[in-house]
């Protein structure tokens, strides 16, 4: 069996870790996450049982959002470290047997960028064509165009009285990437990490990278701040739909263009140059994947994770659709969440069995077909923490939110500040929790990290107290990450489900020559009775989070404990 996993690509069977780098583990004292953190918390990592870590930005950046605004792509952040420190981390990261992928965007620089600098300068200076430029119409932008994060797609320059194009904040100028100095530059960066030795990338809103000629104006009334309201007081889900189909309409002309693909297509090449990269897009349009083997190799499966509420129903359709869907050679790549998205725990909890759900959702994570990604303090079941004063918003996003609701709906100072930080994408930002002490352990007591700390760490949601206690959560990652290791099924079979009309339990096989796996997942708080005619070619149970597995009685019925999590392995194989 470790044969035919030996033959699969090293990013099929891992599971990825992301860390956001600010928050995650202070090395130098001064409130903010860096580069030392990271290595002296790499011992943690192996031991948690991950293969991978994709780090969120490092470069320069006058954090305009939040890294994504890249200055410099050839270097670290002063905050982070240096690049002689990064190269350390590297060669640590691999000492111990892990991979090492980077943000990688694509689309924008930041205003700082000596490029756009020089581009900015003059008509006629020779990278004034490297970015998007256009005059203005009768005083007013070139076109009706949004910015997604809100306000006009464009901002008038007085040095040279144009407009450049911006599809998120006016720090973020979009590249042209029809220039093909562009083009090559960018490729040069690529190789730059990846001479260095860095695993691969994960490339940031791939989609908006190139717009619809023309430039014409889009034949939606409605800004995207006049859509704000609306997305507001929609209720019912036929009344969201609405707002959706109108959002996509608005802005359908600046993404997901068909020369995007080519694009991928020669970045994969660049990529191929080198042994054994890999390329994942914060995507979950399946066109990225190509014919399964000339674009990327791993799309995110967001759909899975755009819900309230888990069920078994829900994880059997969100599959049929995307299996069916996706090139015969491509890979899946699952996820629940991310730096832009709710805390797990606190998105697919129910205030009640909230710990119980966050290990069933990751038994189901890491068991179905895919590549599985994980965020960085998730495993602890970190929450969302909502800042309750505006100054305190690091997220633009809030800040923009929050001008909004006063401007706009005439909201209350209050009421402004809650919305735009349950809006906002500081929640699930907030530094990780080492141990119950001030700041959690994650930068000294008398120093004021970058963002608040969630006092819940006093609450046992820290890593020191849960790393010895066999029922918490972090053990149960731990137990849940190391039977996928131990079972090459698990890694590589393929998955066919069962139990179509279960609402309770979740019930699945995975499938290679040498071993077949039967995997059960109670969602419910409740002991459930299955029946299964593959309990007779039962062999032995593998797994279970139970201190009792369930067994099948003489009659094939299998009594599965609340929340149990069950795998046999099946005879015959």
């Amino acid at each position: 069996m470790a044969e035919q996993v030996l033959s699969h690509k090293w990013w099929q069977t891992a599971v990825f870790y992301q860390i956001y780098p600010r928050s995650f583990a202070d090395g130098n004292g001064d409130g903010i996450g860096d580069l030392a953190g990271i290595r002296s918390k790499l011992d943690y990592l192996k031991d948690l049982g991950v293969d991978a870590i994709w780090l969120s930005p490092h470069y320069p950046s006058p954090m305009c959002d939040c890294g994504y605004d890249v200055s410099n792509y050839e270097d670290v952040a002063p905050e982070y470290g240096t690049l002689a420190e990064f190269k350390l981390l590297l060669d640590e990261v691999h000492q111990r047997g892990l991979r090492l992928i980077l943000d990688l965007v694509l689309n924008h620089t930041s205003d700082q960028h000596r490029w756009f600098q020089e581009s900015r300068s003059s008509l006629t200076n020779p990278k004034r064509d490297w970015y998007i430029w256009k005059k203005g119409k009768n005083g007013n932008p070139p076109n009706n165009w949004s910015s997604t994060f809100g306000g006009s797609a464009w901002e008038l320059d007085p040095v040279t009285n144009e407009y450049y194009y911006h599809f998120f904040f006016k720090g973020q100028p979009d590249l042209n990437w029809k220039n093909p100095e562009v083009k090559a530059a960018m490729f040069e960066m690529v190789r730059f990490w990846l001479k260095m030795g860095v695993d691969g990338f994960r490339l940031d809103a791939v989609g908006t990278v190139f717009e619809e000629e023309g430039w014409k104006d889009t034949s939606v009334s409605l800004s995207v701040d006049e859509l704000y309201p609306l997305s507001k007081v929609a209720k019912t889900p036929a009344e969201t739909r609405k707002v959706d189909r109108i959002w996509t309409k608005l802005f359908q002309k600046q993404v997901d263009q068909p020369e995007i693909h080519t694009l991928m297509k020669e970045l994969r090449q660049v990529v191929d140059e080198f042994d054994d990269k890999v390329l994942v897009g914060e995507t979950d349009d399946i066109r990225f994947y190509g014919n399964g083997e000339d674009e990327l190799q791993l799309v995110f499966n967001f759909p899975l994770k755009y819900t309230n509420w888990i069920t078994p129903t829900w994880v059997r359709k969100n599959q049929k659709q995307r299996l069916s869907a996706m090139p015969p050679k491509a890979w899946a790549a699952n996820t629940l969440g991310n730096h832009d998205s709710y805390r797990m725990i606190t998105q697919f909890g129910d205030g009640i069995h909230d710990r119980e759900l966050a290990e069933v959702n990751l038994a189901m994570l890491l068991f179905l077909k895919g590549t599985p990604f994980l965020y960085n303090g998730e495993e602890i079941g970190m929450t969302n923490y909502y800042i309750d004063a505006a100054h305190q918003f690091k997220d633009p996003l809030s800040d923009h939110i929050y001008d909004l609701e006063i401007r706009l709906l005439h909201s209350s100072v209050n009421e402004a500040t809650s919305i735009a930080a349950r809006r906002g994408r500081d929640l699930c930002r907030t530094p990780m929790q080492w141990k119950n002490a001030p700041q959690g352990g994650f930068c000294p007591a008398d120093v004021s990290p970058w963002l608040p700390v969630n006092p819940n760490y006093a609450n046992g949601i820290n890593v020191a107290e849960q790393e010895n206690q066999p029922s918490s959560l972090l053990s149960a990652y731990k137990r849940l990450l190391s039977i996928r290791k131990q079972t090459p099924a698990l890694l590589i079979g393929e998955y066919t489900p069962l139990l179509p009309a279960s609402r309770s339990i979740l019930a699945f096989t995975r499938t290679i020559p040498q071993q077949v796996c039967l995997i059960l997942i109670n969602y419910t708080p409740k002991p459930r009775r299955v029946f299964l005619e593959k309990f007779s070619q039962l062999s032995k149970v593998l797994f279970s989070n139970q201190l009792s597995p369930a067994f099948p009685d003489k009659n094939g019925n299998i009594q599965l404990s609340p929340f149990e999590i069950w795998i046999g392995e099946l005879k015959g194989n």
